[in-house]
């Protein structure tokens, strides 16, 4: 009856989890497994899973004479931590004034950041553009930034809000007993126990500027470019370079994974705040 129930258990819970797992990182493997395959295996007319000799000439190529990589690298991590401490500043400001303040026209300054995450990106294009070259901030990491923050300052917003709408005011009310004022009570007593949820939205906006093409392939040029626009560069009109493109995926991939190893106790914390109240 045991057995019964475990054969069960097994076919009903865990080989659904196992095929689940096999299908979202097959991908992953398979561009690690490209990356280090050489040519004569890369381009073969038999297809190896797993190659024969293993080679790790296409990161060398890479980082030497291909593309800049490493500079894209610079650029996209400069571009992501500006855009991170930005975002988070604005919106972790507005979600407390929202949280906090009763005024004329807060609901509809939220509905207004509900919505701007409801129409793509790309319609904001020619008008940043346009404002960009104005500005002569055009080409430049500068750029990047201020486009990122339009449309990851209202979602950090609305993530923030959920968290501070359940702070309790008696929090700040003894701590303005105590003496402090409204600025001295959020430092010293909101923004400390804010510090799981600030983890959360601070690796989504990273994640969201790391990653983000449309804008940097407008915005950039070969001195500024970052990551995924340096990896289109890799693909051709006469073919695509699968061994650097593999490679340059991988490498793409370290910060975030090395990102999510430091924080992920306080991003699970953060992403959980404010879901269930008692």
């Amino acid at each position: 009856m045991r057995k019964q129930s475990g054969l069960k258990r097994f076919v009903c819970v865990f080989l659904p989890l196992i095929l689940l797992m096999i299908f979202i990182l097959f991908p992953f493997y398979w561009t690690f497994v490209t990356s280090v395959k050489p040519e004569e295996e890369l381009y073969g007319a038999v297809v190896t899973y797993w190659p024969k000799n293993i080679t790790f000439e296409a990161y060398s190529k890479l980082f030497t004479t291909t593309v800049n990589f490493l500079e894209a690298m610079k650029n996209s991590f400069i571009v992501a931590s500006f855009s991170t401490i930005v975002s988070l500043t604005a919106s972790t400001m507005a979600a407390y004034a929202f949280s906090r303040y009763h005024f004329v026209g807060r609901k509809v300054l939220m509905c207004t950041f509900l919505c701007n995450n409801m129409f793509p990106t790309v319609l904001l294009l020619i008008p940043l553009y346009s404002i960009m070259r104005k500005l002569g901030l055009l080409y430049t990491p500068t750029s990047l930034v201020l486009s990122y923050t339009t449309f990851t300052i209202p979602f950090s917003v609305w993530l923030l809000l959920g968290f501070l709408n359940d702070l309790p005011m008696s929090l700040e009310e003894a701590a303005l007993v105590d003496g402090c004022n409204r600025g001295s009570a959020f430092i010293k007593i909101i923004l400390p126990i804010l510090g799981p949820c600030l983890v959360a939205t601070g690796v989504y906006i990273f994640m969201q500027s790391w990653n983000e093409y449309t804008f940097a392939m407008m915005f950039t040029n070969t001195e500024t470019r970052t990551i995924p626009v340096a990896l289109k560069s890799l693909i051709g009109q006469l073919g695509v370079q699968w061994d650097l493109l593999t490679a340059g995926g991988i490498i793409t991939i370290i910060p975030v994974c090395i990102m999510f190893f430091f924080a992920q106790k306080r991003l699970v914390e953060g992403l959980t705040a404010g879901a269930v109240k008692g």
